[in-house]
């Protein structure tokens, strides 16, 4: 029979199915939670007919489904209306309308083989996190069970309690409404790219905005939820780092790894001492040698602990 200990190995693999079906991390830890708890009380009903990992799973798609309910969905600032000025308003959202980015750490699992590896990172990128959360819950269950996960229709039918026609029909809505957004695989960092990334942390401590802008794509974005404003193309990001984002100048950063994406938490100078206070963490998307997005997360006070940042740099 299955012990605590043994459901508990499981917790990476759920985490990241249940950030995948809500696009936060914290309702994806509480969901979980949930899920551990109720295979903890219902384990005199597994059988065995079904692997552990399976059964595990059914239990989380169905707490991620009752989650869900009618809810609105998460967006990123780029799906709420068109670019703005550098200058434009800086109206603000509740933390519970936006993508969450997540720890890399916290939801690819460790026992994973590289080809799987591979589709698991893919499947927690920010664009597709975002571009999941336009399907209804079930096909986004049903997409995610079956493209992600590798179930048949018949295992999906089974652990939703519907038909193979139901679940074939779903996922044929499911993909033709991912057609519509650009869901083009990242290659993990080659050398190249990770010299741009190293080019990209020097010329941001210089804050040297000439050749920040060399490293960006001439269509790539910044966007700084809770806020609704973002930005789009070298004349309005520059405008910004020299305006009213002037104020990063003199940040360090810190690297991590989120939502298969590089990503460094920022901090900025507080001032006289040389200290260092949390101000964003910073997704980066690459592609093609170039940085695609800017992704700067404000909300420290519940991001930084999340990935193990500090609370300061010391001088």
């Amino acid at each position: 029979m299955a012990t605590a200990h043994l459901l508990e190995e499981h917790r990476t693999a759920l985490t990241g199915h249940c950030y995948r079906m809500l696009g936060s991390a914290a309702e994806a830890d509480d969901a979980v939670q949930e899920t551990l708890i109720r295979a903890w009380r219902g384990l005199d009903q597994f059988e065995a007919r079904a692997s552990l990992r399976t059964w595990l799973y059914r239990i989380a798609t169905r707490v991620c489904l009752d989650s869900l309910g009618d809810r609105s969905r998460r967006a990123r600032p780029m799906e709420l209306g068109p670019a703005s000025s550098a200058d434009g308003p800086l109206s603000s959202r509740p933390a519970s309308e936006w993508i969450e980015p997540i720890p890399d750490a916290h939801v690819l699992p460790t026992d994973a083989n590289p080809a799987e590896l591979a589709i698991l990172r893919q499947s927690i990128r920010l664009a597709f996190v975002a571009a999941l959360q336009h399907l209804p819950p079930r096909q986004r269950a049903v997409l995610l069970l079956t493209e992600v996960l590798g179930w048949s229709a018949a295992e999906v039918a089974d652990s939703l309690d519907t038909s193979v026609a139901s679940v074939n029909s779903a996922l044929q809505r499911a993909r033709a409404t991912l057609a519509t957004h650009d869901l083009t695989p990242r290659a993990p960092l080659s050398g190249t790219q990770s010299t741009l990334l190293e080019r990209y942390v020097h010329a941001f401590e210089r804050y040297d905005v000439d050749a920040l802008t060399a490293l960006l794509h001439q269509e790539a974005t910044l966007s700084m939820p809770p806020y609704e404003l973002w930005l789009r193309g070298h004349a309005s990001i520059r405008a910004w780092l020299l305006g009213r984002g002037a104020g990063c100048r003199g940040s360090r950063l810190v690297p991590v790894s989120a939502s298969g994406s590089p990503a460094f938490g920022q901090y900025r100078s507080s001032g006289p001492g040389g200290r260092h206070e949390p101000w964003a963490l910073i997704v980066l998307e690459v592609s093609e040698g170039h940085i695609t997005a800017l992704n700067s997360f404000l909300d420290t006070e519940a991001l930084f602990p999340r990935f193990g940042l500090p609370r300061e740099l010391a001088p």
